[in-house]
């Protein structure tokens, strides 16, 4: 007897309306209480390190070179390590668990090499559990809502960005100098991360194997993804520390006081542009909306250069921010397209290798420029790098096709 209509399954929902894996949906939640966590610290360790520890600008610049450069380091061997033991979780709770620890062991610190140990265990953390997340994500997520799954997580990363300042102000507010006591409060949030990672994770076997012995290689990627990278390098060598961003709406006379406004708006529209761009990722791909957000990046640079106004800063950190939303989310889609189903950790390895590894000579450079022949030519630079990496990205990597799942 034929089935009758009412016995066929149901159509699957369009892509744009699937509900996010339950992996996705818990890794976000753990990034934006462990920002949370970060930004309730970082935007006041300049001004513990000076004032508290007794260290100066020369030391602040080692102990974020090195932390950085070991983050970095670390992104590409966790991926590759990731791909070769079968496994992601480990990676992540244990990246989570040394950041969990090490930020508030800054309230303990009293000399600046404690300082340069706890900033490095916490970027440490952030090297061993980044690109396996990535790739757990990319793995958790069907092909056709990636955009989504990494715009989603984005967003959540940037609101816990936005609510730490907040809380540190408010916290400050109440008791000032208190900074120590702020700075071991940091364990509450990275606490709840782990619960959650411990609770809601699922591990999910990729599909290489894992007896493949650990090589750092681009070798199991083909020329596409290779020139991926060099975009990437180009792009990011011109792409400075956001806190030059800061100074720069200072010098246009935006209020010290306001600062952590701006700052939180500036988070809020990344959040937001998240959740939308995500979603245009996977109706038109990654590569319009990336090339329109390193364009973006590029006026937005040429326009802090010609500023001359607080109002103006206002707006190009809006526009900024636009940038972050339409660029993330499309540069983690691309790596999944480009790279094999075999080896997502080690791409996404290299790719986050790409961008931590041009941050330091990139921030370097820009304040050299800056210092000596003003903002039109750092910004200038900046804004010519962008426009290279899209160049290169135009007319080197086509449009891929999307990948097997």
């Amino acid at each position: 007897m034929p089935e009758t209509a009412s016995a066929l399954p149901p159509d699957p929902p369009p892509a744009d309306q699937a509900r996010l894996p339950a992996n996705v949906r818990v890794l976000g939640l753990a990034s934006c209480a462990n920002d949370v966590a970060s930004e309730m610290i970082y935007p006041l360790l300049p001004q513990f390190l000076i004032t508290v520890l007794g260290g100066n600008k020369f030391h602040l610049g080692i102990i974020e070179g090195a932390a950085d450069s070991a983050a970095s380091l670390l992104k590409l061997y966790s991926g590759a390590w990731s791909d070769r033991a079968g496994r992601r979780k480990p990676f992540v709770l244990f990246g989570y668990a040394l950041a969990a620890i090490a930020r508030p062991a800054i309230g303990l610190a009293f000399a600046p090499w404690h300082l340069f140990f706890a900033r490095v265990g916490d970027r440490v953390g952030k090297g061993v559990r980044t690109s396996p997340r990535d790739a757990l994500i990319a793995e958790s997520t069907p092909p056709a809502i990636r955009g989504r799954a990494f715009g989603f997580h984005r967003a959540m990363d940037h609101l816990g960005a936005a609510v730490g300042p907040l809380l540190a102000l408010a916290f400050l507010a109440i008791w000032p100098d208190r900074l120590r006591t702020l700075f071991l409060l940091a364990l509450v949030p990275g606490i709840a991360v782990l619960v959650l990672l411990l609770v809601g994770l699922r591990e999910r076997k990729p599909s290489g194997s894992p007896r493949e012995k650990l090589r750092l290689t681009l070798k199991p990627f083909d020329r596409r993804f290779r020139l991926y990278l060099v975009a990437m390098l180009l792009f990011t060598l011109g792409n400075s520390s956001d806190l030059f961003l800061l100074q720069r709406s200072g010098e246009l006379g935006v209020p010290a006081a306001l600062l952590p406004l701006l700052w939180f708006v500036f988070h809020v529209v990344k959040s937001l542009g998240n959740l939308l761009a995500g979603r245009l990722v996977d109706r038109i791909g990654p590569r319009v909306p990336l090339l329109a957000g390193w364009i973006i990046y590029g006026g937005t640079y040429i326009g802090f250069a010609l500023a001359s106004a607080a109002w103006q800063a206002w707006a190009l950190f809006l526009l900024y921010g636009v940038f972050y939303s339409l660029s993330e989310p499309a540069e983690k889609t691309f790596v999944t397209r480009l790279a094999g189903p075999e080896h997502k950790g080690l791409a996404f390895g290299w790719y986050n290798y790409a961008i931590g590894v041009t941050a330091f000579p990139a921030s370097a450079i820009f304040g050299a420029l800056y210092e000596a022949w003003g903002p039109l030519a750092s910004f200038g630079w900046g804004a010519g790098l962008a426009l290279l990496a899209a160049i290169v990205l135009l007319f080197a990597v086509r449009r891929p096709s999307p990948s097997k799942s």
